[in-house]
């Protein structure tokens, strides 16, 4: 057996060897399928688990000596950083919006308004090699996010250019991808950038009455899937969809799927579908975890696949670079005037900075109340089991059709 070999293991209960590690048990159509903290597969029979669902000790010793029970070191450390703080788009849910449009428009008030400058650079540099050296990485991941990052393309330039002196081994965005050009997307990969990831709200008209300008409204769908065409044809960059799934846009997902295979090289694009959490002032997400809902991701999932999209794989559940360990010890958050946050949820918020870059982070007594993971500010009227359910009966039809399709 090896990481991605598939011996012939899920099951509705993580037994305790899967929830010491983080590692996770799938039960499919006909087989069971272990999920290992390091990125491990394995397909496992049903008889290599006890009748309740647990690993037998013979299997489980088989997973620890194939490595599939150890969850890896960091061998990179993560840093993101907001190099701008604005955003031309007006969502109603964004997390970064302080209030409502009291208009009814497309301009919620936001989050201060900050820019990625030189000097700021060079502090947030100073502070990785430091943070670097404390956690013996050598090797440097950089996250590009906002607001939106190209709002200051500029700034997105000179962090990835000055960073290759940092030990930058790759590099990604988080962008709308409205102001994306052919010469800034060959730039943005001569430097180090290797993928872009685009948010989708449904098809092209529930989009653009959700993801809207901000300045003077209107619709961005044509302006995004035109942006990455012609930036497809000028760079190697990748793109990554995240497809918002909510009582507003679920509904035409399966078009959506269609029109994006056909406008784009489905090569080069890979997808996942997100529920869009209640973060937003004033937003709501009423679409329930429902079995019909788990029967629509993965008919959209089969889909996406048959028309050459790629699909993000399941994975076991592992802390978050940047978040997850409580003291920034293999990533930092870092807003465009050298604020530290612990996630990207808090950037730029204010009573939530966790520290600088200049001071680093400020002892635990100060910030524990203030530190906070990925989706902990979420609200959700659904309770974990429901959730890990829905994601599991999900999952498992993925992999069960990766197999039988020939794709693992």
């Amino acid at each position: 057996m090896s990481a991605t070999s598939q011996t012939s293991p899920t099951s509705p209960t993580t037994p305790a060897p899967a929830a010491a590690t983080g590692a996770r048990l799938l039960q499919g159509e006909r087989n069971w399928w272990f999920l290992g903290p390091g990125g491990g597969l394995a397909r496992l029979r049903p008889g290599q688990l006890t009748e309740d669902g647990t690993l037998r000790p013979g299997t489980e010793r088989s997973l620890r000596e194939h490595g599939l029970l150890t969850a890896p070191a960091p061998r990179s450390y993560a840093l993101t950083v907001l190099t701008s703080t604005h955003c031309n788009l007006g969502c109603g849910y964004c997390f970064q919006n302080t209030g409502q449009d009291s208009l009814g428009g497309s301009r919620p008030p936001r989050i201060a308004r900050k820019r990625l400058t030189s000097r700021t650079i060079t502090e947030i540099l100073d502070f990785t090699d430091r943070q670097m050296a404390a956690a013996e990485l050598a090797k440097l991941r950089i996250l590009l996010f906002g607001g939106e990052p190209l709002l200051n393309p500029r700034g997105c330039l000179e962090l990835l250019e000055r960073a290759a002196d940092h030990g930058l081994a790759s590099a990604w965005m988080i962008s709308n991808a409205t102001l994306l050009t052919p010469a800034l997307a060959t730039g943005l990969a001569d430097r180090g950038l290797r993928s872009v990831q685009v948010t989708f709200d449904g098809d092209r008209p529930d989009h653009d009455r959700i993801r809207i300008r901000r300045s003077e409204g209107g619709g961005t769908f044509d302006t995004i899937v035109g942006n990455l065409a012609r930036a497809s044809e000028s760079s190697p960059l990748r793109w990554i969809f995240r497809v918002n799934v909510s009582q507003e846009t679920y509904r035409g997902v399966d078009s959506l799927l269609d029109r994006l295979a056909g406008a784009l090289d489905p090569a080069r694009c890979t997808l996942y579908f997100a529920q869009v959490g209640d973060v937003g002032v004033g937003y709501g997400n009423d679409l329930r975890h429902t079995r019909d809902l788990s029967a629509r991701f993965t008919r959209w999932q089969r889909r996406a696949l048959d028309l050459g999209l790629g699909v993000t794989r399941p994975q076991a559940h592992r802390p978050c670079a940047t978040c997850g360990h409580g003291d920034g010890r293999y990533g930092a958050v870092v807003s465009a005037d050298g604020t530290l946050a612990s996630c990207w949820e808090t950037a730029g918020k204010p009573d939530w900075e966790v520290g600088t870059v200049a001071g680093g982070y400020l002892p635990g007594t100060h910030t524990r109340d203030r530190w906070v993971g990925c989706e902990d500010l979420y609200r959700r009227d659904e309770d974990r089991r429901t959730l890990a359910e829905f994601h599991d009966t999900v999952d498992a039809a993925l992999l069960d059709y990766l197999d039988e399709t020939g794709r693992l």
